[in-house]
């Protein structure tokens, strides 16, 4: 099984300031045209968060006639920059929840997928509440042998560049708690940040996604401050291989 993990698309209306100075949507259509030209093809591609930039039901319509090109089955979640409700109606008719929080479980291949909805309304930061948590414990109770991952948009650790840590996760040291008794969870994917990140975490493995477009600078304390650099984008592949029980990041 190979999964294929894109983040932070920030998609915008045409003529925004991302679409002009970043193309954003353009970049995409490039990540999306690589993905479909891999040999294998990934089984699945995970999309974690800040799809678009302002939660607009307009952004949303670019942004899918742009992943309607994807061959392989998508699955997205909401990051801080999301609409929890306008994405909800834009991917609506599928794996997303009708109401609630964007939070599911994927049971087709030999990898479980669990999606995370870490998005608070108003704010840059994310959050696992008691009410996500608990169902993040039921899902993982209802099948303790099978390989699962983990997919959210804020990443559960500190990563070191000051400022995305001030806007971070809550509830990461909650989500460890329920995460260690759980020797199933082979690795958690998430994206925010914008660069390329991997650590260990409550006992697995835990990564950060780099944009599709726009990275963010690598300034290392005590330097507090959001810029963006044109490092190349990228996605992130996993590769499954069920005869070692080993899931590898290529």
């Amino acid at each position: 099984m190979l999964i294929a993990q894109i983040s932070d698309t920030h998609v915008q209306l045409p003529g925004g300031e991302l679409d002009r100075h970043y193309d954003t949507a353009g970049h995409l259509e490039r990540a999306v045209r690589h993905l479909n030209a891999l040999e294998p093809r990934p089984d699945v591609v995970l999309l974690t968060g800040d799809t678009v930039d302002a939660g607009l039901a307009e952004e949303y319509g670019r942004l899918r006639d742009i992943l309607s090109e994807l061959k392989a089955p998508l699955f997205v979640i909401p990051g801080n920059h999301d609409g929890r409700e306008e994405m909800r109606r834009a991917f609506a008719g599928g794996y997303l929840p009708r109401d609630g929080f964007l939070q599911y479980a994927v049971e087709e291949w030999p990898v479980r997928l669990i999606g995370l909805d870490t998005h608070v309304a108003g704010e840059p930061g994310g959050r696992l509440c008691e009410e996500r948590l608990k169902w993040l414990a039921a899902r993982l109770a209802e099948a303790p042998e099978q390989p699962t991952v983990l997919f959210l948009h804020h990443p559960p650790f500190r990563t070191g560049l000051a400022l995305m840590d001030s806007i971070g996760l809550q509830g990461a040291e909650e989500l460890a708690r329920v995460i260690t008794p759980h020797r199933q969870v082979r690795q958690l994917l998430s994206g925010h940040i914008h660069r390329p990140i991997i650590t260990g975490f409550a006992g697995t493995v835990a990564s950060v996604c780099p944009s599709t477009a726009h990275q963010a600078a690598l300034d290392l304390p005590p330097a507090f401050r959001l810029a963006t650099v044109m490092e190349p984008p990228a996605a992130a592949l996993l590769l499954w291989d069920e005869t070692s029980g080993t899931l590898v990041t290529i």
